[in-house]
């Protein structure tokens, strides 16, 4: 193909109604036609990257391979397509803004006003063309953050528009995705909020090409054709997204409906193939059809909202049904761990994870669930901090260290057993700072970890500042906690197990990450089974 073609996601009404569920399907089905897909998101507020906000403002911060902090939407993109993101496919307001003032600071507008109109707009079409020239797709579906109204989304509206005109209408589609609510008191579904929502797009002189209208229930012919009278859409491009019991079927969805047909008719390109989604289906068909049921228990500081944990509770999904197992994730607040005994909320577990996140609240409830896992002999996965909490943990009450712990939260421990990297004690920026992206880890044979990845060495995602401190890895080893994965190059620990422990694993890294709908992660896998085994012991010893 000599010509990339764009998609456009917009969304009216409200937020949250799914547009990147809808463009990661969207992409999916193209993608099983035979055609190129890569998906970005344009994000309108002013932080350069999610990487400072806290998890209750945004829930998580993606990591890509190329360490980009992004949206969490980015992960669902992956999840779908099965292939990686990169910078590229996360632009902020805040991005956008740095680069335009950085190039008038260097006098590259040779002393012109600048505005957001050309300078911001030209900067966003910019950045949404990087991605189909640089990397030759078919076709980029670029969704756009926020609901159509939105003052920080106009800026990006325009940048469509203009582009609409300089790349013709069959090189270019617009989605716009709104809500149909039902009263219940009337017994109606209501389109006027959708026509309200076109209308605004239409000021901004953007006409949608095709409506995807989130509903709870079946939109008949009639709620078509209206909208698409009064919205300038034809009938067969009103397209119904409704309620389901998970979004990985949303594509199945999407397919019955001709989506993607309707988008290839409009952007003049041929039905390649017929639509292979046999593994998606058979994947759908275990998480719908369970043989047996496990209950893992997540420990974190962020539990109220389970955005924050979202790339976790997915790998859940997909090691689950390779293992053909339902996984109830039973989100553990760790303050409270700190208020009532343990076991009162950790008994009766198949598995413990202690989850990452940065900061002193809720440390000791984390120290509490691995002390637990650990003397119960009960399957433990930690990520991250929780890896860290592991080592504290065995620090304070095996090695009897006393006051063991992180200089993140304790800056003057008599026993800095989890220290500040080298290359982070002169960075005083919060924001993209960290140890970020992918690195290489060689992992030592005849370990639970090897076992899973069935490889010596693997790459893996990180997202963090400090790490474990080998001053007193030769302690912990004698001991018998064991580094069983290394950083090649820096001689990091990676990964630390309790091997004489049924399945006693911590990683530095962020496994969740990597994990798709069709490779599941090995690490939650392997942890999975081990779970799965908890709970056929512990049912045995019932009977």
């Amino acid at each position: 193909m000599s010509e990339t073609k764009y998609i456009f996601v917009t969304g009216g009404v409200t937020s949250s109604l799914g547009k990147g569920i809808i463009s990661a399907s969207l992409a999916k089905l193209l993608q099983a036609r035979g055609y190129n897909v890569t998906i970005q998101k344009l994000d309108p507020y002013i932080n350069i990257d999610p990487g400072t906000l806290n998890p209750y403002e945004h829930g998580e911060c993606y990591v890509t391979e190329d360490g980009a902090e992004t949206d969490l939407d980015l992960g669902h993109y992956e999840r779908f397509l099965n292939k990686p993101t990169s910078q590229a496919n996360n632009v902020t307001t805040g991005r956008v803004y740095q680069s335009v003032i950085n190039k008038e600071r260097k006098g590259d507008y040779l002393g012109k006003t600048v505005q957001v109109i050309p300078h911001i707009t030209d900067e966003i079409k910019r950045r949404i063309k990087f991605l189909g020239s640089k990397f030759n797709y078919d076709m980029v579906i670029t969704e756009i953050g926020g609901t159509v109204g939105d003052i920080e989304s106009l800026p990006y509206i325009e940048a469509v528009r203009q582009l609409r005109w300089q790349l013709g209408h069959q090189n270019s589609v617009v989605i716009h995705l709104t809500l149909v609510p039902y009263l219940s008191a009337s017994g109606e579904l209501k389109t006027k909020p959708t026509q309200h929502s076109v209308k605004q797009l239409l000021e901004n002189g953007v006409q949608p090409d095709i409506l995807v209208l989130r509903t709870e229930k079946e939109l008949g012919h009639e709620i078509r054709r209206k909208v698409g009278q009064f919205c300038n859409v034809s009938i067969d491009s009103v397209i119904q997204s409704i309620d389901v019991s998970t979004i990985y079927e949303v594509p199945l969805k999407m397919l019955e409906e001709k989506l993607d047909l309707v988008v290839l008719r409009k952007l003049n390109l041929e039905v390649k193939e017929e639509a292979n989604l046999e593994p998606w289906k058979d994947f759908l068909n275990k998480v719908k059809n369970y043989q047996k049921s496990i209950r893992i228990g997540l420990v974190g500081k962020y539990t109220e909202l389970p955005d924050a944990y979202k790339s976790i509770t997915e790998a859940f999904i997909h090691s689950g049904a390779m293992n053909n197992c339902k996984v109830n994730v039973e989100m553990i607040h760790s303050e409270c761990l700190e208020k009532q005994a343990p076991a009162e909320k950790l008994k009766g577990l198949h598995g413990i994870l202690v989850a990452p996140g940065f900061g002193h609240r809720g440390i000791k409830g984390k120290i509490e669930a691995v002390k637990y896992a650990r003397e119960n002999n009960i399957p433990f996965l930690g990520i991250c901090l929780g890896m860290q909490m592991a080592v504290i943990e065995f620090g304070l009450n095996v090695l009897k260290l006393e006051g063991a712990h992180s200089t993140e939260m304790y800056r003057n421990t008599p026993h800095p057993v989890i220290d500040i990297m080298e290359e982070q004690k002169e960075i005083t920026d919060k924001g993209g700072t960290m140890r970020l992206g992918a690195y290489k880890c060689k992992l030592l044979k005849m370990s639970n970890i090897y076992k899973a990845y069935g490889k010596t060495e693997i790459s893996e995602r990180h997202r963090h500042r400090y790490e474990f401190n080998n001053k007193y890895l030769e302690m912990y080893e004698a001991a018998g906690m064991k580094a069983t994965g290394i950083n090649p190059d820096t001689g990091l620990v990676e990964i630390i197990e309790l091997p004489d422990l049924k399945w006693f694993v911590g990683v530095q890294f962020h496994p969740e990450y990597k994990s798709t709908v069709l490779n599941p992660h090995p690490i939650f896998s392997s942890f999975v089974q081990a779970a799965i085994l908890e709970s056929e012991n512990l049912t045995s010893t019932e009977l």
